[in-house]
C-alpha cells in the first residue's frame, strides 16, 4: 500500500514499511499472501509448520494495522466529532482512551480522536525494533504476545465502530465486501491465536458466530 490516508483530518499515517527482503518475516508475508489467494481463510491463518509463532504474529499485525488504516481512511468525512462524539460500537459499548503517558486515566474522546491516537500509538510500537524486530537474529521481547494482544484488541474496536456506525456509508462507497473480507481474516486470525478476550468481541458477536459457522461448513 503506497498511498497515505488522512485519519481524523488531523494527521496522516504512513503504512508500516515492508520488512527487509530475505528476512523470515518477508518470507512469511509472501507465504501468507499466497495462502490468502486460495480462498480458505481458516487454513491461511494457521501457523506454517516449523515457523516461529512470533514472526507469524508480527507479519499479520502489521497487515491488519494497514487494512484498518485504509478502511477507516475512506470514511473520515463521515466520522467527525459532531457525528461520532464518542468512540462507540453501538449503544452498549463505549471505549475510553488510555496510554499511560498523555492519557494516564481512561478518557472519553470522539471516535476520530480515538482512532487518531490509536494509529499513532500502534505506529510507534511497530517502528520500535525492540518490540517488532525485523533484523535477522534479533529476538522478540518476552512481553511480545501481550503487546500483540493489546494492539489486536484495540484494532477490533475500530472494526466494531465501522460496522455499527458507518456500515451504510461503507456500502454506499462500494467497499463493504472489502471490509467483510478484511474483518473475516482478522477475526479468524485472532481466534486462532486467542488474541482477544471473548467479552471484548461482544459488539460483533453475531457476525463472529456466522463466520465460524461458515468456515466449518467449507
Amino acid at each position: 500500500m503506497s498511498s497515505f490516508f488522512n485519519i481524523g483530518k488531523t494527521r496522516t499515517f504512513k503504512p508500516k514499511k515492508d520488512v527487509p527482503e530475505g528476512t523470515p518475516q518477508y518470507q512469511l508475508r509472501k507465504y501468507a499472501q499466497a495462502t490468502l489467494g486460495s480462498g480458505n481463510l481458516r487454513s491461511a491463518v494457521q501457523l506454517p509448520e516449523g515457523e516461529d509463532v512470533n514472526e507469524w504474529l508480527a507479519v499479520h499485525i502489521v497487515d491488519f494495522f494497514n487494512h484498518v488504516n485504509m478502511l477507516y481512511g475512506t470514511i473520515t468525512e463521515f466520522c467527525t466529532p459532531q457525528e461520532c462524539p464518542t468512540m462507540s460500537a453501538g449503544p452498549r459499548y463505549e471505549y475510553l482512551w488510555e496510554d499511560g503517558q498523555d492519557y494516564k486515566r481512561p478518557t472519553k474522546v470522539s471516535a476520530p480522536k480515538y482512532v487518531d491516537l490509536l494509529m499513532n500509538w500502534i505506529q510507534e510500537r511497530l517502528d520500535d525494533e525492540t518490540l517488532f524486530p525485523t533484523k535477522l537474529g534479533v529476538p522478540f521481547p518476552k512481553h511480545f504476545r501481550d503487546t500483540v494482544r493489546t494492539i489486536a484488541r484495540r484494532l477490533f474496536r475500530v472494526y466494531a465502530h465501522l460496522y455499527t456506525n458507518h456500515l451504510d456509508q461503507i456500502a454506499a462507497l462500494g467497499i463493504d465486501a472489502h471490509l467483510n473480507t478484511s474483518y473475516r481474516h482478522f477475526f479468524l486470525f485472532t481466534h486462532e491465536f486467542d488474541l482477544i478476550d471473548k467479552r471484548e468481541l461482544g459488539p460483533l458477536e453475531d457476525l463472529n458466530e456466522s463466520i465460524l459457522t461458515e468456515e466449518k461448513l467449507r
